[in-house]
């Protein structure tokens, strides 16, 4: 195998083996691994224990940590391999030069690809095994280029053309750029997952308008990577025009609901009249907003079923907010009690026994009415708020009824229930005993 390269790189470092400044080499080697990782450390220790450096940079450096030694290691060797070729030979670091600078290639790629596409820590099998495959291609790239086989490789490839319509295109172009288009699209999913991590630390903005701003700044930052890489790739953009037009009457016709959902999203952003926590009931659905998307809006409801809303009925259709101005909601439950009651007496107590259930609002105090005069007895309510709405209501009303059930049998007061009468129309007449 003829493997220029890599045989002139052995033969000098068995040359300098023999030679006495080959020490020389190894120490700088030694002293650039001690300086990057000492680096790297230092690094993370200080921008993850400084409290007046921003949380976008701690996370930054620490999910970078790993990219750091590589990189430094390069930049060290560099510049080692500058201030040592003065005097002898660097042959031993024209070895390493190439495979750390893989190492910190395959550590990059690994480190964007996981901060644009791995959410809560988990990675897929998909992402796993695109890892290893990106992992064998840099590692191939190295070996060919110690071999001397990558001019060649690309020589080949060069020459291989493939026949596209009226035109011909090689097949080391197409691989060029499909290699474009896909790392300036990760890039631009890169930059744009960045841009909404800093958002989404930002205090004093609306969590809606953040939103807004991720959503529209990943739209253009996808937008300016396609024509980047189309520039690139040598496509003229002018008969994008063709495509705009095609896909506009598309959208007027076809995909009608699709494109009015996309709208009402960012109306619903802009206009904040919902936000990530509120609780609110639209249509049949109701319960805790988690989600809005540029399509569709995550309702989580009390029993942990999620409901997925198109952000068009979110728009058309009327929607109660619990929590847009103020969380409070107010309840009531319904008593009788019979007409002997001492209400002056009792309806104070209910409304201090209501008072004293954990989760009913001490702001707005309970109250007990007098609502009608019933036939089976006094109907009385006991009205009160609670603030928490998104914890559930059926509990807190249970736990109001059971304090009154226990007051209104410590203090015996009668609950009277419904009396009827029955009468039989001719009903047959009773048989007298004989003697």
């Amino acid at each position: 195998m003829n493997t220029p390269l890599l045989a002139s790189l052995l033969s000098d470092l068995s040359d300098d083996l023999h030679d006495p400044n080959f020490l020389w080499q190894v120490g700088t080697v030694l002293l650039c691994f001690a300086l990057a990782w000492y680096l790297s450390g230092f690094l993370r220790k200080s921008f993850s224990g400084s409290e007046s450096s921003s949380g976008m940079m701690k996370i930054g450096v620490e999910s970078f940590y790993r990219v750091l030694f590589p990189s430094l290691s390069l930049i060290c060797l560099l510049i080692g391999k500058g201030i040592l070729g003065r005097w002898q030979h660097t042959h031993l670091l024209s070895l390493l030069f190439p495979i750390i600078g893989s190492l910190a290639l395959i550590r990059f790629g690994f480190y964007v690809v996981r901060r644009t596409f791995v959410k809560e820590g988990k990675i897929g099998a998909f992402l796993a095994i695109f890892e290893k495959l990106f992992a064998g291609l840099v590692w191939l790239g190295v070996v060919l280029h110690f071999t001397g086989l990558s001019q060649e490789l690309f020589t080949t490839l060069d020459e291989t053309v493939l026949p596209i319509g009226h035109n011909k295109v090689s097949v080391l172009s197409i691989l060029q750029a499909l290699i474009s288009v896909a790392v300036t699209l990760i890039v631009a999913l890169w930059a744009s997952a960045a841009l909404e991590a800093r958002l989404m630390l930002l205090p004093t903005m609306h969590t809606s308008l953040k939103v807004v701003l991720s959503r529209l700044g990943r739209a253009v930052l996808i937008l300016l990577a396609i024509l980047i890489s189309l520039t690139i790739v040598g496509i003229d953009l002018t008969v994008l025009s063709v495509f705009g037009g095609a896909l506009g009457v598309g959208l007027g016709f076809g995909l009608q609901k699709i494109t009015s959902s996309y709208v009402s999203g960012f109306i619903i952003l802009l206009d904040r009249s919902l936000s990530i926590g509120d609780m609110i009931a639209v249509d049949k659905f109701n319960g805790r907003v988690t989600q809005i998307n540029t399509r569709y809006t995550v309702l989580k409801g009390l029993d942990g079923g999620e409901a997925v809303i198109p952000n068009e009925m979110l728009v058309s259709n009327p929607v109660q907010n619990f929590s847009l101005s103020d969380n409070s909601v107010a309840l009531g439950t319904d008593i009788t009690v019979g007409y002997q009651t001492d209400l002056e007496a009792l309806l104070p107590i209910l409304a201090q026994t209501v008072a004293e259930v954990p989760r009913v609002s001490k702001e707005a105090p309970p109250s007990a009415y007098l609502m009608k005069f019933g036939s089976d007895g006094l109907e009385l309510r006991v009205g009160f708020w609670i603030s928490d709405p998104e914890n559930g209501r059926s509990n807190v009303l249970s736990e109001v009824n059971r304090a009154l059930w226990k007051i209104l049998q410590e203090r015996k007061i009668e609950v009277p229930y419904a009396r009827r009468v029955v009468t039989l129309i001719n009903a047959p007449e009773k048989v007298s005993e004989q003697a």
